[in-house]
């Protein structure tokens, strides 16, 4: 969860809703409440205009229009792509598997388009049995993207707000950002939830055909995977959750915690493969000595950022980096540019930053418009979210403003209630659920998915990567085996079955 897009800056109305159309413009309905129950079955849906797409022209596209508020039905819509591989083996397909990107701002239909860092997520296996379909959620690239002013999202604060005046600035910015990103995208600002996108899943799902869904959800596509078995259990064939979200979480304490807790427990890990493995560029050294210097420099304007020659790297954009690299993870990497950072000379005073964009110029920013709406984590006033930071502090003193820190702050001030609050997850009457996760994974701690897994009862079943890392079906031939066995015949490990790093 909590991946790329803004970080670079700083069911009751069913498929008879479904059409085909291309992406349609921000729409201009007002807001409205949560939708009411979803369980009636779903009208007939119509043939889905597949074209063909794609880096070898071998994918095919389409567009479904949705509503955007799916308790109006028959109101304004949205355009959402899609895309598709079919089976490589037309007479072993057991059926269509929808995957779940991750994020939140993933484009799940480059995830099928492309070649490299693309379709190649999936074994060969799961290619020649399934049709692979995936889709850019609500909010996210060719589906009716958030949009913003390019100023105002760069603009943002950092999150490590340090006094009462800061907080209040990072209120006021958030502020104006919800406002000129809602005034540029449309009601659909305020319908990017997950909840909203299960129901487009469901539509996806009717569209193709499948009476029931085969679902592959990864990081914060799993939290998707959750509230759709929630939600339509009965319509569950298989489900795999990899690298899993807890979502009943309550608040920004714990959320905060256990997010860190895992990604010192990530930094204690690189600082170990360092010790011990000579290749390691900092092998020898004072490893968390170097990154104290290194936050130290960075907090005074004095380390130049290796992506942007002459300009600054700012301490969060360190910390930020050095936690991107655990997502791999690539240690080598990391300590290779944690050693020339080291070396450099330190910059002089009053540094430029990075090029400011063009006057006017606006640019996607998907994160608060999904996340915030999908997590209550409000901080009443600067002394909460001091005392909030001084617990996290000793719980990673390395990585205290690691990405999570910035879930908080950018959401600071959003409006209460969300439309899809946090709460224990109660399936009743699904397919089984294998949940995947690392036990050294940066993002989605390994204790979420034991939690996940509790919840769920009977209907969890845990397989669990020894290793380190964000993600974990491509973890080796145990791991993607497993996973592959379950989705093409149901198989399920027997609880406990772990996979050797």
């Amino acid at each position: 969860m909590l991946r790329r897009n803004r970080l670079a800056a700083l069911a009751g109305a069913g498929a008879g809703a479904v059409a085909l159309a291309g992406v349609a413009p921000p729409a201009t309905a007002s807001p409205a409440p949560r939708s009411p129950s979803v369980q009636a079955a779903p009208r007939s849906a119509p043939a889905i205009d597949w074209r063909a797409c794609g880096d070898d022209g071998k994918a095919e596209c389409a567009t479904l229009r949705l509503p955007i508020d799916w308790s109006r039905p028959d109101g304004p819509a949205f355009g959402l792509a899609i895309a598709r591989r079919k089976a490589l083996d037309p007479d072993a397909r057991v059926g269509t598997l929808v995957f779940g990107p991750g994020g939140p701002g993933d484009s799940g239909v480059q995830r099928v388009t492309r070649i490299e860092s693309g379709i190649d997520r999936f074994s060969d296996q799961l290619r020649r049995r399934f049709d692979i379909v995936s889709f850019d959620p609500r909010g996210i690239g060719a589906s009716h993207p958030v949009t913003c002013s390019a100023d105002l999202v760069r603009a943002a604060p950092s999150p490590m707000i340090k006094s009462a005046a800061q907080f209040r600035a990072t209120l006021a910015h958030n502020a104006r950002l919800r406002a000129d990103c809602r005034a540029r995208t449309g009601p659909l600002y305020d319908h990017a939830d997950t909840l909203s996108t299960v129901r487009d899943v469901d539509a996806i799902r009717a569209a193709l055909g499948e009476s029931k869904l085969t679902f592959h959800g990864s990081s914060y596509g799993t939290l998707l995977g959750e509230m759709y078995a929630e939600t339509f259990p009965g319509r569950v064939r298989a489900m795999v959750l990899e690298s899993v979200d807890d979502h009943s979480i309550p608040d920004a304490r714990r959320f905060l915690t256990s997010e860190l807790a895992a990604a010192q427990d990530s930094f204690d890990r690189f600082v170990a493969w360092c010790g011990r493995t000579q290749e390691c560029a900092l092998h020898g050294e004072d490893v968390r000595g170097v990154w104290r210097d290194l936050r130290a420099r960075a907090a005074r304007g004095e380390l130049p950022d290796p992506s942007t020659p002459g300009a600054a790297l700012p301490e969060f954009g360190l910390v930020l980096m050095a936690y991107k690299r655990f997502y791999g993870p690539d240690w080598a990497q990391l300590a290779s540019t944690l050693a020339a950072l080291d070396a450099a000379p330190p910059l002089k005073p009053g540094t430029r930053t990075a090029a400011a964009p063009k006057a006017g110029e606006t640019t996607t920013d998907p994160f608060t418009a999904q996340f915030c709406s999908d997590w209550s984590l409000p901080v009443r006033d600067y002394g909460e979210y001091a005392k909030i930071m001084r617990r996290t502090e000793k719980v990673a003193p390395d990585m205290t403003f690691a990405r999570p820190v910035m879930a908080i702050s950018a959401c600071l001030g959003w409006p209460q209630p969300v439309r899809n609050p946090q709460h224990r997850l109660h399936v009743e009457g699904s397919a089984p659920i294998l949940l995947a996760n690392a036990v050294h994974d940066p993002a989605t701690p390994y204790a979420w998915a034991k939690t996940v897994e509790r919840q769920l009862g009977p209907t969890g079943r845990l397989l669990t990567y020894e290793g380190a890392g964000h993600g974990s079906y491509n973890r080796g031939p145990c791991m993607q085996n497993t996973i592959d066995a379950y989705l093409i015949s149901l198989t399920l490990p027997p609880r406990g079955t772990t996979c050797p790093a």
